[in-house]
């Protein structure tokens, strides 16, 4: 599992998240920052995970999750809010809590292929 999805609607969170993944050992190969192009990532562009912000422009990137559900794409939602949003399938999906540490998302990222 190498090639990773960012669906992050700050850019500079995003940068941040693509330097902290490459420091991991992974890439990204996409990233949307808006509800419409995560949609469309998601469903047409091939990758092993993702990593979801909770709240895009506020609007739920549930639509997001439940479209990498439909795929069998392992994902991580990432937030400031404290929680995956409502709705979210399964519920034993690693959530990191933003601000975070690359130890934090090195952790998150091994209980995903775990998963």
């Amino acid at each position: 599992m190498k090639d990773i999805f960012i669906v992050e609607d700050d850019a500079l969170i995003a940068m941040l998240l693509e330097d902290m993944l490459a420091d991991l050992g992974y890439r990204v190969c996409a990233s949307a920052p808006d509800l419409e192009r995560a949609l469309a990532t998601a469903r047409d562009t091939e990758f092993d995970a993702a990593i979801l912000d909770v709240s895009l422009a506020g609007q739920s990137s549930l639509p997001v999750a439940k479209l990498l559900d439909e795929r069998g794409k392992p994902y991580i939602y990432a937030t400031g809010y404290g929680t995956a949003p409502d709705g979210s399938s399964p519920s034993t999906l690693p959530v990191l809590q933003k601000p975070f540490q690359l130890s934090e998302l090195e952790q998150a990222m091994k209980r995903l292929t775990e998963a």
